[in-house]
């Protein structure tokens, strides 16, 4: 599959996905979030592909969104097309992990398509910022979510309100970025780090990748309650451990799982 704004490449089950307008520092069309789309959507259903990672140029990750495409559409053309929409739903609905690799300018639109990756490798000429407040209007693809759920109310309200840039050393101290890497060690890294997770057991990759996310979207009981035979679920589910047999019973007494087969994975049996 070939692509006008976007270039790709496979192997040893990591997918990467280079942004190439450089003409506009990677902003954030229509088509390349079209294509970015086209992209998941043949990732998610290869089963060699363990693993994504995104990224940019040296001088930009994404600079923000297209403004001259932008400029000249009403909020209801924005809304009827749901501009922004159908990538960022499709990023949220995809099950295997993306890293984000950051180099140069992660604005905007950039920002936020980085943090809706599972995690960010960054270089360390990065600079993350949200300056829509600058055109008058507010971040549109969930920043002000998920800034402030990265680095927390302070630092969230200072970026979004003054448009103030944070540079690659703050993002790690902060906890938006896992790791900071020199500009030319960064997709050694970020491919390193996407190998490593593509060796994994696929299955268990992806129940740890839910759980987390589980922990990031819901409260901390709800999301211990989604974490296979955590006692929390067990008790809410009705089940206890009978102290004589070992064996899951209700509260009744009656046993009600069947012995089962585990399930195998890559790297051995999960009962």
């Amino acid at each position: 599959m070939t692509f006008e704004t976007l270039i790709t490449e496979s192997a040893d089950g990591v997918t990467l996905i280079r942004l190439n307008r450089p003409e506009a520092l990677n902003a954030l069309n229509s088509q390349l979030l079209g294509e970015l789309v086209q992209a998941l959507n043949a990732a998610e259903a290869d089963d060699d592909v363990r693993c994504l990672v995104i990224t940019g140029s040296d001088r930009a990750f994404a600079a923000g969104a297209d403004i001259k495409e932008m400029s000249d559409k009403s909020y209801a053309e924005m809304f009827r097309e749901n501009f922004f929409g159908a990538a960022a739903d499709r990023l949220a609905a995809f099950r295997k992990p993306i890293i984000a690799a950051v180099a140069g300018y992660a604005l905007g639109g950039g920002c936020e398509l980085a943090m809706m990756c599972d995690f960010i490798i960054c270089a360390d000429n990065a600079k993350f910022g949200q300056p829509e407040i600058n055109l008058g209007v507010a971040p549109g693809i969930g920043g002000t979510q998920r800034l402030t759920r990265f680095v927390g109310k302070s630092k969230a309200m200072d970026m979004i309100l003054t448009a103030r840039m944070m540079d690659a050393a703050e993002a790690e101290r902060a906890g938006l970025v896992s790791r900071v890497a020199p500009l030319a060690e960064l997709m050694t890294v970020a491919m390193e780090a996407a190998q490593k997770i593509a060796s994994q057991s696929p299955l268990a990759v992806m129940m740890n990748k839910e759980l987390v996310e589980a922990a990031y979207d819901t409260t901390l009981t709800q999301a211990a309650c989604s974490t296979p035979c955590s006692p929390l679920r067990t008790r809410r589910r009705g089940w206890r451990r009978s102290s004589r047999s070992g064996s899951l019973t209700s509260r009744g007494g009656r046993t009600n799982l069947e012995p089962h087969a585990p399930v195998v994975f890559r790297d051995g049996p999960f009962d």
